[in-house]
């Protein structure tokens, strides 16, 4: 079976909100992308307090100024699209309200038909934790479990009740309920975290960092998830945060998914090989504009399609 292909929605501060993520959302359901996906920066800092991923140093990308908010960003495409599935690759949970959230998504799976998939990580920066004021920053794990716990809770059968360290719901009635039972995902990159993920969530959502890699991280999670008596399968699907230039790139080391449409396609080819149900391509990064979005998202499209993907 070929793997899934998805577009990461144009979020960036070069692209018109209102205008562009509906046109590209409709565009790329057009094109045969079947997933449509947002991510969360919920601001930049200046000057910066931390390196990007925590690491001292390294610099955030320009891109992180001005992301437009995930949950409107996916509002807006599910309005223009009929059949593509709307996933976060990742909403940083901690940084939102549990209920609230439970509600929002549950909402938009409801109008959308039940076509959600619901993306989680505990993120990485101290400000956007701060500014959220929801749960410090070391209780990060925590605050994830239980945000899992009350969308599962929220989610299901009236009357909800649930009894957690943020969370109190009395028995109530809470609606909308989703279409369909929303799948949750998970980065999910330390051991800690993939225990959370075989016992606690349907999918993973690694990022591509080379075909190799990915195969050893997946081969792993499968294995613990033997260890830990799991029988569901776990769902796949991995974000490509790509760097389209349009003459390619000539060095011999060469990040993945950095270079021309055929580059590109070179490394989805590779890690489709691993056997993820799914592969995100976010081109937004490094296209200009809407209309450059689309042309290059159609080539690859149709150049991955080609190639056997």
């Amino acid at each position: 079976m070929a793997t899934r292909l998805g577009l990461g929605l144009p979020q960036n501060r070069q692209y018109d909100l209102g205008r562009d993520v509906p046109d590209v959302a409709r565009t790329a359901e057009n094109i045969g992308y079947e997933s449509l996906w947002v991510y969360e920066r919920a601001l930049f800092p200046e000057p910066a307090t931390q390196g990007l991923y925590g690491i001292e140093g390294l610099p955030w990308p320009d891109s992180y100024r001005g992301v437009a908010e995930p949950l409107v960003t996916l509002t807006l495409a599910a309005a223009a699209t009929e059949r593509a599935r709307l996933g976060s690759s990742v909403l940083i949970a901690p940084l939102h309200v549990p209920f609230q959230l439970a509600k929002s998504l549950a909402a938009l799976d409801s109008a959308s038909g039940g076509r959600v998939l619901a993306g989680f990580g505990t993120g990485w920066s101290h400000d956007e934790y701060a500014a959220a004021s929801v749960r410090p920053f070391e209780e990060r794990g925590q605050a994830l479990d239980e945000l899992i716990e009350v969308c599962r809770a929220v989610w299901g059968p009236d009357p909800v009740s649930y009894d957690g360290h943020l969370t109190k719901i009395a028995s109530a009635a809470v609606g909308p309920k989703p279409a369909r039972p929303i799948p949750i995902l998970l980065a999910a990159g330390s051991k800690k975290a993939q225990r959370r993920l075989v016992d606690h969530a349907d999918g993973w959502l690694p990022v591509g960092m080379g075909a190799e890699a990915l195969a050893a991280q997946w081969r792993g999670l499968q294995e613990l998830a033997a260890e830990r008596g799991r029988t569901e399968p776990i769902l796949t699907a991995l974000r490509t945060n790509a760097r389209y230039q349009a003459k390619g790139y000539d060095g011999a080391d060469r990040a993945p998914f950095r270079g021309s449409v055929d580059q590109i396609v070179e490394d989805l080819a590779a890690h489709a090989e691993v056997g993820l149900d799914e592969i995100l391509i976010d081109l937004q990064g490094s296209t200009r504009d809407a209309e450059e979005l689309k042309e290059v998202a159609a080539e690859v499209y149709e150049k991955a399609r080609a190639a056997g993907i």
